[in-house]
């Protein structure tokens, strides 16, 4: 394999979420709930809207530069603006076997952990946001953190898990192939078991059987979006920021134990997917705090690489870690494996300069070839940051690429 760049384009992608338009947030806000209080009903003029909207947003990409497209998670609810939720609470839409119940992740009681019973805490009892809670508690036009609101309220699982999405998956799939030209990839997005069971469990024996029952149901999704020859990104935040909800501190081979567990059931849903189709995406949460209690890449590597996926989307231009590059010119990296860094950032609304891009670009077209980088963005952009500062970071992605190439030759 050449540690060069190829002749090649440098191919680009998002981590999914684009910034949505005026008229569909209007539209989520507008629509009404069923009688469980979280499903969101919809409508045939709601739908047009949808599709419209996923043909815009695909154009717009390519616009940009962007070669492996994304629908913008159109289909799944974002109802404010600011929304940090939306790439999971789609879920709570597709899922039987759950219902809105006393407590959630940020009313539940707090939890403490004792070496080898690891145990995840409240959303508020996280550790940095103990180390700053006046951060989080200050309005946000005087520096404090945002969160946003969520389209829908938590439900907790209070019954057998099944997956109920058919139509909503397909109805994805429709729009996003529909707005892709002859030749063209595109990805969709789509919730880990890892992730998805972290809301509450009122029925499974074990957190071990809730998070199996979630891999169960969800890789029937998995399965309809490679079936259908777009790529799959399973997103999991878990992997990384599960280190900070869980109080103490715990050690780093007690977390790895911890974090195996996801990564089975993850490789469970996804057997027999073609491994090219699958992606993984990691990040450490994309709200816009401190992030100082964030674990290192290099001590959850070793056991997210034992995920059998093709393609490994990660932070890179997050200044909490962007200095990890390093890790990846000595890691064994597998063979098989693209990389998928971020190279812009959700967590900043400085536009990136094209030369950084380039530069953040080399450091891992220089450690593995160019044919196994995907240059993308951090995280999902839209919720985060303002749509134009959001564009404008997109179009910076494709320059660079486009100056990673010329650099090296």
């Amino acid at each position: 394999m050449s540690n060069t760049t190829s002749d090649k384009a440098i191919r680009t992608t998002t981590s999914g979420s684009l910034p949505r338009t005026d008229a569909l947030i209007a539209a989520n806000a507008a629509r009404t709930l069923a009688d469980d209080g979280f499903t969101l009903q919809k409508t045939p003029e709601f739908d047009r809207l949808v599709a419209e909207a996923v043909a815009d947003v695909v154009a717009r990409q390519r616009e940009a530069g962007i070669t492996l497209l994304g629908d913008g998670e159109f289909g799944k609810a974002m109802s404010n603006a600011v929304d940090y939720g939306a790439w999971w609470s789609y879920s709570f839409q597709r899922v039987s076997g759950l219902e809105l119940a006393d407590g959630d992740l940020f009313t539940q009681p707090d939890a403490v952990s004792t070496p080898g019973n690891l145990r995840l805490t409240s959303f508020p009892n996280r550790r940095d946001r103990q180390l700053f809670p006046r951060v989080y508690s200050d309005p946000v036009d005087v520096g404090g953190v945002s969160t946003g609101s969520i389209a829908t309220a938590f439900p907790s699982t209070t019954g057998r898990l099944a997956y109920t999405g058919h139509d909503a998956v397909a109805t994805d799939i429709r729009n996003l192939k529909a707005a892709l030209r002859p030749g063209e990839q595109g990805f969709l997005t789509a919730i880990s078991p890892g992730s998805a069971a972290r809301v509450g469990n009122q029925y499974y024996a074990t957190d071990e059987e809730h998070i199996w029952a979630w891999a169960d149901a969800l890789r029937e999704e998995y399965r309809a979006i490679t079936d259908a020859g777009l790529v799959v990104q399973i997103d999991d935040p878990s992997l990384a920021e599960n280190w900070d909800q869980i109080t103490p501190e715990p050690s780093v081979a007690d977390y790895q134990q911890f974090t195996q567990l996801r990564i089975d059931a993850l490789n469970h849903a996804i057997e027999g997917l073609p491994t090219e189709l699958v992606r993984l995406h990691l990040c450490w949460g994309s709200w816009h705090g401190p992030h100082t209690t964030d674990i290192g890449i290099a001590d959850i590597l070793p056991v997210v690489l034992n995920a059998r996926v093709g393609s490994l989307s990660f932070e890179a231009g997050n200044v909490r870690h962007e200095h990890e590059w390093v890790v990846w010119r000595d890691v064994a990296v597998p063979d098989d494996l693209v990389l998928v860094p971020g190279v812009v950032s959700h967590a900043t609304n400085v536009v990136e300069h094209p030369d950084l891009v380039a530069q953040r670009i080399r450091r891992f077209t220089d450690a593995v070839g160019a044919d196994r980088v995907i240059a993308s963005t951090d995280c999902g952009l839209g919720g985060r940051v303002h749509a134009d500062v959001a564009w404008a970071k997109l179009g910076t992605l494709g320059e660079g690429a486009r100056r990673a190439i010329a650099s090296a030759s």
